[in-house]
């Protein structure tokens, strides 16, 4: 009883470990082209599901108040595209005598710029109980598309909350738990469009390079967001924070590939140039799913803490300790 217990409290860990697998077995099926058509699926009716599921869920006076966060903002859009191509170019200067490949290195760099994604980011705050509504903000407007897949499902679902207001708040909709479906059909074409690259070709010990760097970069990029942050005289809650570790750390496959074709196409390497956009993808993905839980419990027990700590100056204490 206890094991079916557990099972049911972890089942988006379970979920994720089973569409992995799955992906694996057959990739053909939710790669691109394949089957499901993840390119029109989930580029356009997945994204407006998330959207239109936020809107729906989300009250119109949290997400006004959000998009008067500059201060997050800025945050997010100076830590997307002047911290990580800054670190990133430190860490590619450090690796120029490494045996990685050249044409690895000018993927890293690539990767650094790369505007953050619509989708991913939206999904692992909201399950995590962060700052929804910043994630959406900051989610559009980095990546340049305030368009009908994500402005027009946002408006609806607003239209429709104000309608409907009191029933959806009486009949309790599981919004969070048709996000994480949703992050999980994201997750099985992710891994499927990943497991179907056949056509690359790069020394096995330098993939297993990039991979493992690709890893330990999204982890401590996430750690350095987490920790600063915190700060108290950058005035952040912690539901920010925990939208900041995503929409920070995290970079868009849909818009970088095409910009890297635009730049390097017909470039003999340009298959091995993408690789570590394609190995940071689902590395996000997969790291985030697996840090909700943990990244859950800190914000319930934060939250705890502040509402028994109502100074400001006794609550810093308290997350000093």
């Amino acid at each position: 009883m206890s094991l079916l217990r557990s099972a049911i409290q972890n089942w988006f860990l379970i979920g994720i470990v089973l569409v992995i697998i799955l992906a694996k077995v057959s990739p053909n099926i939710g790669a691109k082209g394949g089957f499901l058509k993840p390119e029109v699926t989930v580029k356009y009716i997945g994204v407006s599901i998330i959207f239109f599921n936020s809107g729906l869920s989300l009250k119109t006076e949290k997400l006004t108040a959000a998009l008067c966060q500059v201060n997050v903002h800025l945050f997010v859009q100076c830590f997307t595209f002047i911290v990580i191509p800054f670190l990133l170019h430190i860490v590619v200067l450090l690796l120029q005598t490494s045996p990685l490949e050249a044409h690895l290195l000018d993927g890293l760099r690539l990767l650094s710029c790369m505007p953050p994604p619509v989708s991913s980011a939206v999904l692992l705050t909201k399950a995590a109980g962060g700052n929804e509504a910043a994630a959406i903000f900051n989610s559009a407007l980095g990546s340049f598309l305030l368009s009908s897949t994500v402005v027009l499902p946002l408006i609806l679902g607003q239209m429709l909350r104000a309608a409907y207001k009191r029933k959806l708040e009486r009949n309790r909709i599981p919004f969070g738990a048709i996000g994480s479906i949703v992050l999980l059909v994201v997750i099985y074409t992710t891994f499927c469009d990943t497991f179907s690259h056949r056509e690359i070709h790069v020394e096995e010990m330098s993939l297993v390079s990039v991979v493992m760097l690709v890893i330990v970069l999204q982890a401590g990029l996430m750690m350095l967001v987490f920790a600063v942050s915190k700060c108290s005289f950058l005035g952040l809650q912690p539901a920010d924070t925990v939208a900041l570790v995503f929409c920070c750390t995290h970079k868009s496959l849909t818009l970088g590939i095409p910009i890297i074709k635009i730049i390097f196409g017909g470039y003999d390497g340009l298959s091995v140039i993408s690789i570590p956009l394609l190995v940071y993808h689902p590395v996000q993905i997969l790291l985030g799913g697996l840090l909700v839980p943990t990244v859950k419990a800190w914000l319930i027990t934060t939250e705890r803490f502040r509402y028994m700590y109502p100074s400001r100056q006794r609550f810093a204490q308290f997350l000093q300790v």
